[in-house]
């Protein structure tokens, strides 16, 4: 456990396509979660057209966008993304947006400090062990 609660999971090396996950199914969207000392690391995988809710948090949130498009808002500012772009979401600053085209948006999120917060979101969602999931899924 860390200073938040939260349980350390991350083995020091690993492969996202062995690690179980989770999905919210009314919202299109799987999702997996390795947790350290002081961060969470996310890997999400939005269906194309799925809702990245606007919504803010108290801690600080930095993504990078692996593939697909989204138009993103943070704070004030909207703009399209694509592959390789990122972006930083300080404690409770809203932020989200909307897959655009016909691709799965894949995005990386770090999350300090890592706290049981996050880990209740996935508590909401249902379980998806590794061999479960398609080709539509966290693997993809």
């Amino acid at each position: 456990m860390n200073e938040h609660g939260a349980e350390i999971t991350a083995p020091r090396i690993f492969s996202w396509d062995a690690l179980d996950g989770v999905r919210w199914d009314d919202d299109g969207v799987d999702a997996q979660i390795v947790t350290g000392e002081h961060m969470h690391l996310i890997r999400a995988v939005y269906e194309p057209g799925a809702i990245y809710e606007t919504h803010s948090h108290p801690y600080e949130q930095f993504s990078l966008l692996l593939s697909g498009r989204l138009l993103l808002t943070v704070g004030d500012e909207t703009r399209e993304i694509g592959p390789g772009d990122g972006w930083y979401a300080p404690a409770d600053m809203p932020h989200g947006g909307k897959v655009l085209g016909d691709e799965p948006a894949v995005f990386l999120d770090v999350y300090s400090p890592a706290t049981t917060a996050i880990l209740r979101i996935f508590e909401t969602a249902r379980p998806v062990l590794a061999g479960e999931r398609s080709g539509e899924g966290p693997q993809s």
